[in-house]
């Protein structure tokens, strides 16, 4: 369908830059800011307005493109809500900053912390449903990568509360390369796509 495979370019378009810039605020960051110890959340309230929250942004916006391509494309009626879900909370976190480093958690920070665990969350359940109407590798993909979302999701938890943040950097940057790698296996198949249905026999 031509208007999906636009969709699914803009949208991989979008996730890349996005990717790129935040590969690129990392190399400017402060040489006191560990990527092994601190969230990117920690990275970017070290520089409000910066490249990191344009990257933050513009996942958002790429995500959020697909949202009615992803009903053309007779997808299961909850992953597009569970994909708006995670744009949101998304967009939240990058407007809304967490407490720098060691501060006390004021309100924005908890608002911040609860809106990234809902879009941690809800882009893996959005990605195992779509799966169901996908088959082939691109199912395939999205089942593996989910799972591997929930578990790094799991180890995160664990390294922020009885972990004492051991690696808690490292697992978040872990687990958002397996959740932007789902959301570039969905852009793919909606760029790919030559029917207004993923798969019509499987798509709930």
């Amino acid at each position: 369908m031509p208007g999906n495979r636009t969709t699914g370019l803009l949208a991989l378009g979008g996730i890349a830059l996005a990717a790129v810039l935040a590969v690129l605020a990392h190399l400017e960051v402060d040489d006191d800011l560990s990527p092994w110890s601190l969230t990117v959340s920690d990275f970017a309230v070290s520089d409000r307005g910066g490249v990191l929250d344009v990257a933050m942004v513009l996942l958002a916006a790429a995500s959020a493109v697909l949202l009615p391509a992803l009903g053309r494309s007779g997808a299961h009626r909850a992953a597009q809500p569970l994909l708006g879900a995670w744009a949101a909370g998304l967009l939240t976190s990058a407007v809304v900053p967490t407490n720098p480093p060691g501060l006390p958690m004021d309100t924005a920070a908890y608002v911040h912390r609860y809106a990234s665990a809902v879009a941690f969350l809800a882009l893996p359940l959005a990605g195992w449903l779509l799966a169901g109407g996908l088959g082939g590798r691109a199912a395939g993909w999205l089942r593996a990568l989910t799972l591997t979302s929930l578990v790094l999701a799991g180890a995160m938890i664990w390294s922020a509360y009885p972990g004492d943040r051991v690696l808690l950097g490292l697992v978040e940057r872990l687990l958002i390369l397996a959740e932007v790698g789902l959301l570039t296996v969905v852009a793919v198949r909606l760029a790919r796509s030559v029917s207004p249905r993923l798969t019509p026999a499987r798509a709930a």
